[in-house]
């Protein structure tokens, strides 16, 4: 006996099947963007095995980047699975503000204007009275061999009189002028035009230091060769337009301000590129560069975003660890790094 044939009703076949195959297609479809996903992630990363349905349900994986070979290095990489799409989290990238955060200690953030005078530095005067910012100041009045600025820089420190509140006038109008001439520095002519850190030892350039990070993480720096060359990072102005930004932090107890550019471009598919970077710094570290990639996937049934973070640091203090004192300061780059990313999704609503 031949089985029975299961057929449609006559008057709806031919548009029940037409949506089936358009189901399957829709399926196909985003399977095939998870897979290129988690094939690009892999392509690049330290993450060659990822479960997206696993890592939707978790908090962020944080890994050791690659071994470097300059002892002034290091390198951490992250990726979560956060709801929304890439635009949505580019966007709360760009709202998120982590002075909220106490324990994250960063003091001030200012966001700049493309020409900035002193007066948008004007917050210093108002900045914290704490044990990092008392530092700070001290360092500054007896121009420390720990500053991080260039010789020309020095000369027009003037110890004056004034007072004040934490921080005295002549503190923060010597370093109104230094933030507001390497912010235009860096407008017109990219990292390459930033003065050196030559006060004291030798000459330190930050755009030599970026480009010697990407140099020793080749694959990151093909993944990001589009954006970066569009950038102020390591080189020239770029055509990307930054968004620029100052602030007032902590670093192993010291007070250090720092200027910052952000830049985001979207890709193929929904997918976007992202780099900030804190091309300046008073002291802590040479320079610091964190890059996003991030694209569109589904899981658990809704539009979501893979998101991919590489930090990376050149700082004077890591060329003397090794072995355990080395592994320990990884560890707490990771920590840091899982509180911030926590914090964040938090905020955004992304947990």
């Amino acid at each position: 006996m031949k089985p029975k044939m299961l057929s449609l009703p006559r008057p709806f076949s031919a548009k029940a099947c037409g949506l089936l195959l358009l189901v399957s297609l829709l399926h196909l479809g985003l399977t095939m963007a998870r897979a290129d996903a988690v094939s690009e992630l892999a392509s690049f990363s330290i993450f060659d095995k990822i479960d997206l349905a696993q890592l939707a349900k978790s908090d962020v994986k944080t890994a050791h980047g690659p071994p470097m070979r300059n002892p002034r290095f290091l390198a951490v990489q992250s990726c979560y699975v956060a709801p929304g799409s890439p635009a949505q989290q580019i966007e709360a990238l760009r709202r998120w503000d982590a002075t909220r955060h106490r324990e994250l200690k960063v003091f001030l953030h200012i966001d700049l204007p493309s020409n900035p005078t002193p007066a948008n530095f004007e917050k210093l005067k108002s900045a914290p009275d704490n044990a990092s910012v008392r530092s700070f100041v001290a360092a500054t009045q007896k121009l420390s061999s720990d500053l991080q600025v260039s010789k020309d820089e020095a000369k027009k420190f003037s110890a004056g009189t004034g007072g004040g509140g934490a921080m005295p006038a002549p503190v923060a109008a010597f370093w109104a002028d230094v933030l507001t001439a390497r912010t235009k520095s860096f407008v017109s002519g990219g990292m390459a035009a930033e003065p050196p850190y030559d006060h004291a030892g030798p000459s330190i350039r930050a755009s030599e230091e970026v480009n010697g990070l990407l140099r020793e993480q080749e694959k990151i720096r093909r993944q990001f060769s589009g954006l970066l060359g569009a950038t102020g990072i390591g080189r020239g102005a770029g055509s990307l337009r930054p968004e620029l930004y100052w602030e007032l932090l902590d670093v192993d107890d010291q007070g250090v301000v720092t200027l910052g550019a952000s830049y985001n471009r979207g890709g193929a598919g929904g997918a976007y590129q992202a780099a900030d970077v804190l091309y300046y710094a008073s002291g802590g570290y040479y320079v610091a560069l964190t890059l996003y990639q991030l694209w569109p996937v589904t899981a658990e049934g809704k539009p979501s975003t893979l998101v991919w973070r590489g930090d990376m640091i050149s700082a004077a203090s890591l060329g003397s660890l090794h072995g355990v004192e080395r592994l320990g300061s990884e560890s707490v780059m990771m920590k840091n790094i899982t509180k911030a990313v926590s914090l964040f999704r938090r905020d955004s609503g992304n947990r």
